[in-house]
């Protein structure tokens, strides 16, 4: 882990990193790609430790309030932050000026900071978006092996509920002859029924690979399942894309799920949500 000064900490369109790098160790990260200029090790957490300091100029400065997302590119709640509280500092800052945030993440440490999720949510308004990927435990700690299981994950998604923080599940990625199973999805899907989420995104079921975390997936695949990375090479080759040939069967079942049970699934309509602030006139008619 190592410190630097950050230029500026908003991205065009309202995103932040606080860092760079991840220590969860997901098999699959598509963050590894080397088209992201990573000049150090993954694992090795670049710190940007003037980003409450550039937040609150940028936030100063705008116009008009929007929302603020974090955790595209790295989970805002990793060990680090534990002891840093960079992303809780932020937090603080985007609830004084009554921005919205949307944060993505696969830790249950988010819960540390439930009183300023609660807090922005009040004033403007708060996603919280989860990652899951895997219905098996034990399969989890394979593929996701230094982040919260997918029940802790759960437990999570049902404490924001029920405090009233809209929530919204990545379901992604889906990895062929891996996690590409009928009960993945359907116990997933029943998990997210159970949590009362808002909304599931879903690309399809597959993954991405390419330069950078195409190596570390095929590594990981050697070391935990042995022969499936000459079947990965047979099927895919150099592909990009990987959909899984299971794709339309599990596809129908997740957007029966979604269907039956209100939750939406269309990806544009998902991020429209995400991304609208709330009217201030709607706002103040729901005191």
């Amino acid at each position: 882990m190592y410190f630097v000064k950050a230029k500026n900490i908003l991205s065009a369109k309202n995103g932040m990193n606080l860092y760079r790098g991840c220590t969860h160790g997901c098999i699959y990260c598509d963050s590894r790609s080397k088209c992201y200029g990573f000049t150090h090790e993954f694992e090795d957490v670049e710190v940007k430790e003037n980003a409450p300091e550039l937040l609150e100029r940028s936030l100063r400065s705008k116009r008009k309030r929007c929302m603020i997302s974090t955790g595209s590119m790295c989970d805002p709640y990793m060990d680090c932050e534990e002891k840093l509280q960079l992303t809780r500092r932020c937090l603080e800052i985007i609830d004084n000026y009554e921005f919205g945030v949307v944060v993505l993440t696969k830790s249950a440490r988010i819960l540390r900071d439930l009183d300023l999720l609660k807090s922005i949510n009040k004033k403007s308004k708060c996603i919280v978006q989860m990652t899951l990927t895997t219905y098996d435990e034990e399969l989890c700690r394979i593929i996701e092996p230094n982040v919260s299981t997918t029940k802790e994950r759960l437990n999570t998604l049902e404490i924001l509920r029920d405090n009233g923080i809209p929530t919204i599940v990545w379901l992604s990625p889906v990895l062929p002859y891996i996690n590409d199973t009928r009960g993945n999805i359907e116990g997933i899907m029943d998990y997210c029924i159970r949590a009362n989420v808002r909304g599931v995104v879903c690309f399809g079921m597959g993954l991405t690979l390419r330069e950078g975390n195409r190596e570390y997936f095929f590594s990981a695949l050697d070391k935990h399942f042995p022969g499936l990375k000459e079947k990965y090479i047979s099927r895919y080759g150099n592909s990009y894309e990987l959909v899984s040939d299971r794709s339309r069967e599990l596809m129908n079942i997740f957007r029966k799920k979604c269907a039956s049970h209100g939750i939406m699934y269309n990806t544009d309509e998902c991020f429209r949500y995400i991304n609208e602030f709330p009217d201030p006139y709607e706002q103040l008619s729901l005191f």
